[in-house]
């Protein structure tokens, strides 16, 4: 059973299984009643989608899923994780973790590997979590902390601004700079934050907490307050 938010994932991943002789039972994506499907269905291997590794109560639905069907192995299928969110899905029951970006062959030897009642995950994956698990604080706990040092305060307020909803034309106005230079600064808060869109930026930065951390950052860094000559 392939289980994730975004559907043309799961049904893709789905295909792709079937085309490989594999028996997929269901391919769907409800974001609150996943376990609740997985129990109803009871599979043998369930390939579970998380788009936050790292964000607590992630992990929830696997613990529902191992609470009422034990015999279930759930495969986490996410993003590059951080060695505390690989733990944090071993730490729930999981049987392994799938990257996103993996080829299909790599998802089958996964299925074979929790099949056989095994721990399916990279050895690189592996070696993080245990490092995390024996020295924890060697890592560090507040994502949106870590993303924020990574941007200049000026970098900060476009962020803000482009939570804001504000286009490239208000940032330029609100800041007193260039519309060429608003552009150049979005360009790399992009970059440093990894993300290919503006949504995606603001969405980050909503859900790691960047955003509440930014005002103090924006009054100790001197932003901009009008327009500049």
């Amino acid at each position: 059973m392939v289980v994730d938010d975004h559907r043309l994932l799961a049904e893709a991943l789905a295909s792709a299984l079937k085309l490989r002789g594999h028996r997929v039972l269901a391919a769907a994506a409800p974001a609150a009643g996943a376990a609740e499907l997985v129990i109803t269905r009871a599979p043998e291997v369930c390939l579970l989608g998380t788009a936050t590794p790292a964000e607590p109560g992630i992990f929830d639905p696997v613990i529902k899923i191992k609470r009422e069907r034990p015999q279930v192995a759930v495969l986490v299928l996410g993003p590059v994780p951080s060695p505390r969110g690989i733990a944090a899905a071993f730490a729930s029951g999981a049987s392994g973790y799938v990257r996103h970006d993996e080829r299909i062959e790599g998802v089958e030897r996964a299925i074979m590997k929790a099949r056989a009642g095994e721990a399916a995950v990279a050895p690189a994956l592996l070696q993080g979590a245990f490092s995390e698990l024996l020295n924890p604080a060697s890592q560090p706990d507040d994502e949106g902390q870590r993303l924020l040092q990574m941007l200049t305060p000026r970098e900060v307020e476009v962020l803000v601004r482009v939570a804001d909803g504000e286009d490239t034309r208000l940032i330029a106005a609100g800041m007193g700079i260039a519309p060429s230079t608003a552009r150049t600064h979005v360009q790399r808060v992009l970059m440093k934050l990894g993300v290919g869109s503006r949504l995606e930026a603001a969405a980050l930065a909503a859900r790691t907490g960047l955003l509440d951390r930014a005002g103090p950052v924006m009054r100790d860094g001197t932003p901009s307050e009008g327009p500049q000559r």
